[in-house]
């Protein structure tokens, strides 16, 4: 993270050491919006996915768990499988004559890219509880809802966390196709250096994507971890 915010703030001065990537282009940084303004944009669109995302997934994995929602099970990870049939091109061709260009776009591509890792992993960590656990709890007197709070999403929370972790961090990557439709991020400069021939703006569009992504990633491995101990 302090090297993401290191790269953010030094890329304007570093012209000298992109101009060998483009040597023969007039302008080698990308000036139509500064990195920590498409920095901004970029954590506000995935976030606002994740957002999205982990609630519908999350209360998705949960029914389906349910006694009364089984029935359902097959038919919510063919529905959050469909999402990553489409590639996310695809996907946007199909939302900005519906949705217009701009973020909403880009945001209901990744909700559906995202929505798989989500679904599978609470229902995966929900069935993971074991039976014996869950028979104790009702011995106790704990009703359905309490057994949910209090044994099964804290003993299934590391199984989900890792398709949260996987969904966002892949995401990251994904929302910078929405520069592609008027969703102002850090796919600016890479769409920009693509369509001008000039790989010194693909590179730093990139090197602060790649950054992000890890940081993030990072930090759900923390998360994760500081879960097991807690789960053990």
């Amino acid at each position: 993270m302090a090297l993401l915010a290191l790269t953010v703030v030094a890329i304007p001065a570093a012209e000298s050491l992109f101009r060998w990537l483009a040597p023969d282009v007039r302008q080698v940084i990308y000036q139509r919006a500064d990195f920590v303004t498409l920095l901004g944009r970029h954590v506000f669109v995935v976030g606002s996915a994740a957002l999205v995302t982990v609630s519908v997934g999350v209360l998705a994995g949960i029914a389906v768990t349910r006694q009364w929602g089984r029935d359902f099970l097959p038919l919510a990870t063919q529905v959050a499988s469909l999402g990553q049939t489409f590639p996310p091109v695809a996907v946007l061709a199909l939302a900005v004559p519906t949705l217009g260009f701009g973020t909403l776009p880009i945001i209901v591509a990744l909700v559906l890219y995202g929505l798989l890792p989500v679904v599978r992993n609470t229902i995966a960590g929900l069935k993971d509880v074991d039976p014996a656990t869950i028979s104790s709890a009702q011995g106790m007197g704990m009703t359905d809802g309490q057994i949910l709070r209090q044994v099964e999403l804290p003993l299934a929370a590391p199984v989900m966390l890792a398709g949260v972790r996987t969904s966002i961090t892949i995401n990251i990557a994904t929302a910078a196709l929405g520069s592609t439709v008027g969703a102002s991020n850090l796919g600016d400069p890479i769409i920009a250096g693509i369509v001008n021939t000039n790989m010194a703006y693909v590179v730093q569009g990139a090197l602060v994507i790649a950054l992000l992504a890890l940081s993030v990633d990072s930090v759900f491995e923390v998360l994760q971890r500081r879960l097991r101990v807690y789960t053990s």
